[in-house]
């Protein structure tokens, strides 16, 4: 696990994603880079006009999980306040039972097979235990071509 300081970059797999309603209000002029990329150990649920992101749990779930997205870089000089408007947006705050999310550090793949530590959003741990129970699975794990059982 990283220093909550350390300046990673960030793995989107929703409204954030280039070309959804997010993207522009909270990314246009604060990235240095987006390239596509994978998130392994993740399984990806419908929400209410927004995707969640739940951490696999072995006794659960039975295949590896893939959520497809993108990992977007920040200017370095605009980090610190991409990091708090990506904060508020997600209504993250550390160590609130009441949050939604959960910022945590984890690997995800480039395409070309690269592999790097960034920040995700994930689902809290009782919001993941209701939609393990109730979710919507989008079993393609890609947000924008949902297969939802």
């Amino acid at each position: 696990m990283v220093s909550v300081t350390t300046r990673l970059p960030f793995f989107v797999y929703g409204t954030l994603r280039p070309g959804e309603h997010n993207h522009d209000l909270f990314l246009r002029g604060r990235t240095e880079s987006e390239e596509p990329a994978r998130m392994r150990g993740l399984v990806l649920y419908d929400g209410p006009g927004y995707p969640y992101a739940v951490e696999e749990v072995e006794e659960v779930e039975e295949a590896d999980g893939v959520v497809t997205g993108e990992v977007v870089t920040a200017r370095p000089e605009a980090y610190d306040e991409l990091l708090r408007a990506l904060d508020r947006l997600e209504d993250y705050v550390p160590g609130d039972p009441r949050n939604l999310y959960e910022r945590v550090d984890r690997e995800v793949t480039r395409t070309d097979g690269t592999v790097l530590r960034a920040w995700v959003y994930v689902a809290a741990p009782a919001v993941a235990a209701r939609l393990r129970a109730h979710g919507k699975l989008i079993e393609s794990g890609d947000w924008r071509s949902p297969r939802i059982i």
